[in-house]
């Protein structure tokens, strides 16, 4: 789904896909996948760096703030290349460790994308204010697409469910986890 077919969607496609000319950007970023890992801080933070040596089962990192950080090899974690950076299913992923999802809902919820697969589970970050991501139009924009057609969105879900519904093809069910009410519903 090019920006073009993203016109869908109205105001809201913003919050869901970055930008074609973004994803070419991202791609044509250099990008060393031996020496690109994320290193643990002391802190329990991740920062992105550069591998310098490797000695003794520890590594030196150079982090992208110009610290040089040396730590046990099982404190760093390889990065995916750029070209992943605010991907919506981050099932796609090379390295899929927490620093990297970590980086990618960061990443997405700063562009207000609050949506994010993970495999067969949608991801929410919540934004603490409203988002026009859930109008007639962002509706009209899911109904009737497969998952895979469209950007990740609660709509896309929930209208997958309901078609597989009515086709009787699939027993359907949709577990809740987080919110407020969530003890409740499981309840009844």
């Amino acid at each position: 789904m090019g920006d073009d077919e993203m016109e869908c969607f109205g105001p809201a496609a913003i919050y869901f896909r970055k930008p074609e000319r973004e994803t070419i950007e991202a791609q044509n970023n250099p990008f060393d996948a031996k020496t690109a890992f994320f290193v643990a801080e002391p802190k329990n933070m991740y920062f992105k760096g550069t591998l310098v040596s490797r000695e003794g089962g520890k590594v030196t990192v150079k982090t992208q703030c110009g610290k040089t950080l040396t730590v046990k090899e099982a404190e760093i974690f390889p990065m995916n290349p750029p070209k992943f950076d605010k991907i919506e299913d981050m099932a796609m992923m090379t390295h899929l460790n927490e620093p990297a999802v970590l980086y990618n809902l960061k990443e997405r919820y700063a562009a207000w994308m609050i949506y994010t697969y993970s495999g067969l589970f949608c991801a929410t970050v919540n934004p603490y204010k409203w988002l026009p991501v859930y109008d007639s139009v962002v509706v009209a924009g899911y109904r009737g697409k497969k998952r895979i057609e469209a950007p990740p969105h609660i709509f896309s879900i929930s209208d997958n469910a309901y078609q597989f519904m009515l086709t009787g093809s699939n027993h359907c069910s949709q577990p809740s986890a987080g919110g407020l009410w969530k003890c409740q519903d499981c309840k009844e």
